[in-house]
């Protein structure tokens, strides 16, 4: 999973990146400044969002409230030392998926990224079933017929990206931007190479080509 991480104190940043990298294998991009902010969530490859409201340059909320207007759905974290009730509904209603306040322990912010994330990509349980295919972006793993598959991390990825929306055809630009933080950029070929890969290890049948458009996961 990547993040977008819009903090400006140094210290959280650099702990928050460290955590995130070491405790649950998150990769994760971090700015300061509004300024530096995308102009659309659209824009970053991000899985999720998290956004300080008090921003040196600008208001995290403004940025919030403008990538929702262009209908952006990347989940986003508001993460706040705000305690007042007022500031925590202002970043519910102005688009916030949730409201994390600081100081805030490490694992319980993982588990709520986890929850919008999986809320974002309409799953319900941590388990995303697909006849004997199950995925479990938390663990990592992926289990077919119940055996674990030795998935490497560009195709477990690109088995998530599959599996976020099911039956939907995810496009190959898409899955490409998504795949990039985890190293370098994933050219057309190299993305064709690890579909194949995959198809290998989850049945070549499991992953239907749409012709110029992309690839859609089927039970």
């Amino acid at each position: 999973m990547h993040l977008l991480l819009i903090e400006d104190d140094l210290d959280l940043g650099r702990s928050l990146q460290a955590a995130f990298r070491q405790q649950a294998g998150f990769s994760c991009e971090w700015l300061r400044r509004a300024q530096d902010a995308p102009l659309q969530l659209a824009d970053v490859a991000a899985d999720c969002v998290l956004l300080d409201l008090g921003l040196p340059d600008g208001s995290g909320l403004a940025l919030l409230t403008r990538w929702r207007r262009a209908d952006a759905t990347t989940p986003v974290i508001v993460i706040t030392a705000r305690t007042a009730l007022e500031d925590r509904l202002a970043g519910l209603d102005g688009g916030a998926d949730d409201v994390v306040l600081k100081p805030f322990a490490i694992p319980e912010l993982v588990s709520r990224i986890h929850a919008v994330v999986r809320r974002s990509a309409r799953q319900a349980h941590e388990n995303w079933q697909f006849g004997e295919l199950v995925v479990q972006p938390r663990a990592h793993a992926a289990l077919l017929a119940g055996q674990p598959l030795p998935l490497t991390a560009r195709e477990f990825q690109l088995l998530v990206e599959l599996a976020r929306e099911p039956g939907a055809v995810v496009a190959k630009g898409r899955i490409a931007q998504r795949l990039a933080p985890l190293d370098e950029p994933v050219d057309a070929a190299t993305l064709e190479m690890h579909i194949s890969n995959l198809r290998k290890k989850i049945g070549a049948e499991r992953i239907r080509t749409v012709r110029g458009i992309g690839y859609q996961l089927v039970a």
